[in-house]
């Protein structure tokens, strides 16, 4: 027996896992065969580091059939874009947290705002759930209604919904038959392998592009307001307002 190689309660010992477990996990595909050596079946270094790994996803709230997609995917570090959140909440302790309505939260869940965990492999809530109905609280606080962030919520979960659909096509390379499959599906790897660098620099291209829309819109919506004379949004402006963007007459 080399220095990497281990019976089966040497390498419990090493994980602080029972026997049983690693034997549970075997059964269901989550480790690598064992190299047979007689009587005995000897484990190394990459099941040590699959039982570590199980470990880090259980404790982010991954379910069994979550764990078993990320560890047996031929993409390294594919487990890293689904985030490291180890906590864990119940829709009434979301509700408690970030002061939002119950019932506010159910119909945001109804519209796909706030996904159901098992979407993504997870048995509860985390802090990403969170701070979205953290931020629906603030916009609460400073005047939107609920029935306004309902449809707002159910507008960008459509959009987006088939924004996904088409990057994903384009990164399988349905779109475009001049590009290399076996190149695009060397890219997969890498990328997803650089996953800890891809999500945070995917994430502030979006926010960019979203922030610069809005402002777009917003200027646009001003304008707009400008020469109809109404409010942003189309509604009537009162002789308060007009007075109160006037020249004051003086000249000066």
């Amino acid at each position: 027996m080399t220095e990497t190689s281990w019976r089966i309660d040497d390498l419990a010992q090493r994980a602080r896992v029972s026997v049983d477990t690693i034997r549970y996990y075997a059964r269901e595909g989550l480790l690598p065969l064992a190299v047979a050596a007689g009587r005995n079946r000897l484990y190394g270094a990459e099941h040590l580091e699959r039982l570590a790994q199980i470990r880090e996803l259980q404790e982010q709230r991954f379910s069994l059939a979550a764990i078993r997609a990320i560890v047996c995917t031929d993409r390294p570090g594919i487990d890293g874009i689904f985030g490291a959140s180890r906590a864990h909440y119940t829709p009434e302790a979301l509700a408690a947290r970030s002061n939002v309505p119950l019932e506010l939260i159910d119909t945001l869940r109804a519209v796909g705002l706030i996904p159901d965990p098992e979407e993504f492999g997870r048995e509860a809530y985390d802090d990403a759930d969170l701070r979205m109905l953290r931020s629906v609280r603030e916009l609460l606080d400073i005047g939107m209604t609920a029935e306004i962030l309902v449809e707002l919520g159910s507008i960008y979960v459509r959009h987006f919904r088939a924004l996904q659909s088409e990057v994903h096509a384009m990164l399988a390379g349905w779109t475009r038959s001049d590009w290399d499959p076996a190149e695009m599906d060397s890219i997969q790897r890498t990328l997803t392998a650089n996953s800890d660098r891809l999500v945070p620099a995917v994430d502030r291209v979006l926010n960019y592009v979203h922030q610069r829309t809005v402002q777009r819109l917003t200027l646009d919506a001003i304008r707009t307001a400008v020469e109809t004379n109404t409010g942003v949004g189309g509604y009537r402006r009162d002789r308060a307002d007009d007075l109160a963007c006037e020249p004051d007459g003086d000249g000066d």
